[in-house]
């Protein structure tokens, strides 16, 4: 009789502790509603149990680790940017570990005005270093092989939205990038330059400047088209986006005849033709606006009087004066300097 509770006992212990280790093992172990777990390259099952320790992760890593040793984790960690949500049991969590089951990251890519400002954005959202990105985009072997050159590989980062795993290579998302920049190029668009008389790293070039220009989109085509003429007759851009570029300070409001004097190769008051490469990531609308950049006569264009953003164009040099005198009349009536 005694011998039989004593089985009963140890049966009823044996299924509590069952059922302990089903919690334990297969229910909610996330300490938050979600989170990323980060797995640098090179990690070993280590590295892994203290970042999750670290991070707080786990409601329970004791379950965790015990699964991750019956599951054979430990010898195949696997790096990468893995989702942790709520509810998630570390059955889960260590299935989804070792199977590499990473969740992508969405690059949204926007306008960016120089090669660190892209490297550093993209080290800021995958694990690869900015140096890495550096060296690829100043690599002559790399950059023939997509059809630029050192002075134009910006024109290769098309803003877009790009998907990536988190631990892909300087290499990989370079020529993920460079992919889209071929697709962007369709027959169409090759048609568009080329009857322009523009390749298509020159009309990204042109864009950027475009771009910097304005935020009305109205006024791209037109824009373009001063440009466009001002190439065909061998007349100064004269942008002052450039000049920007060239001294590196974006927050200058007014280009003045000091700024004009800087030697560089983007100054395009004292250098005429499109300067060596892109000052900004033009958006696909305004490579558009310039491909699609309406035939004019416009030499000129200055800010409009009203202050709605955009521009009064001219054919003549007495016509832009006339309407740089009503801006400037404008600005004066504001007490504007």
């Amino acid at each position: 009789m005694q011998g039989r509770k004593l089985l009963i006992t140890i049966g009823a212990i044996v299924a509590v502790l069952g059922l302990v280790a089903a919690y334990l093992f297969f229910g909610n172990n996330s300490s938050k509603q979600e989170q990323y777990l980060y797995i640098p390259t090179g990690a070993n099952y280590d590295t892994v149990t203290a970042i999750l320790h670290r991070e707080h992760i786990l409601n329970n890593n004791w379950s965790f680790e015990q699964l991750a040793k019956i599951a054979g984790y430990p010898k195949k960690v696997k790096p990468g940017r893995y989702k942790i949500t709520q509810g998630m049991s570390s059955y889960r969590i260590v299935r989804m570990l070792r199977s590499g089951s990473q969740s992508p990251v969405k690059l949204v890519i926007n306008k960016l005005r120089t090669k660190q400002d892209f490297a550093n954005f993209v080290a800021a959202n995958l694990e690869v270093k900015a140096d890495s990105i550096l060296y690829l985009l100043n690599d002559t072997a790399f950059t023939k092989a997509h059809n630029v050159d050192t002075n134009t590989a910006m024109c290769l980062i098309i803003p877009d939205t790009y998907e990536f795993y988190w631990n892909t290579t300087a290499s990989k998302a370079l020529s993920k990038i460079a992919a889209n920049y071929k697709k962007f190029w369709n027959d169409n668009r090759l048609q568009k330059a080329n009857t322009k008389n523009l390749s298509p790293n020159e009309v990204i070039t042109m864009a950027a400047i475009v771009e910097e220009e304005t935020n009305m989109e109205g006024d791209k085509g037109n824009i373009a088209s001063v440009y466009i003429n001002r190439l065909k007759i061998g007349m100064p851009l004269q942008a002052d986006p450039t000049v920007k570029f060239a001294i590196g300070d974006f927050s200058i409001k007014r280009i003045t005849g000091n700024h004009i004097t800087i030697v560089s190769p983007y100054n395009t008051y004292k250098n005429t033709g499109l300067p060596p490469g892109p000052i900004c990531t033009p958006s696909k609308k305004t490579i558009d606006a310039v491909l699609n950049a309406p035939d004019t006569k416009y030499l000129y264009f200055c800010a409009k009087e009203d202050f709605s953003g955009y521009s009064n164009f001219a054919a003549t040099l007495n016509e832009h004066l006339k309407n740089a005198r009503a801006y400037q009349q404008a600005l004066d009536a504001r007490g504007i300097h």
